[in-house]
């Protein structure tokens, strides 16, 4: 089911931190993912190709880097809603 698939993308911290990349970004290499959390290349890799088996992101290959973006745009608009109801929660 599509909002479970949902759901899973956005479960682990991890996948929501490099959803939130992409949003920023057109594109971004596992490489810069990667180092932009702090994790190895293999644990961001593994992190999108769930994503990407998810239907959530896609990829082009340039060799030696894959390059990631989001297959479905209202990703951004998704993640907006998000943040602020996170913000409000907080208060």
């Amino acid at each position: 089911m599509p909002d479970e698939k949902l759901a899973r993308a956005i479960r682990a911290r991890v996948r929501r931190e490099i959803l939130k990349i992409l949003c920023q970004k057109d594109k971004a290499s596992v490489h810069e993912i990667a180092k932009k959390l702090g994790i190895t290349e293999s644990s961001a890799s593994k992190h999108l190709k769930l994503l990407y088996d998810l239907g959530l992101v896609n990829f082009e290959d340039k060799p030696p880097e894959k390059y990631y973006y989001l297959k479905i745009e209202e990703v951004k608009e998704l993640f907006e809603v998000y943040d602020k109801i996170v913000e409000k929660i907080a208060k």
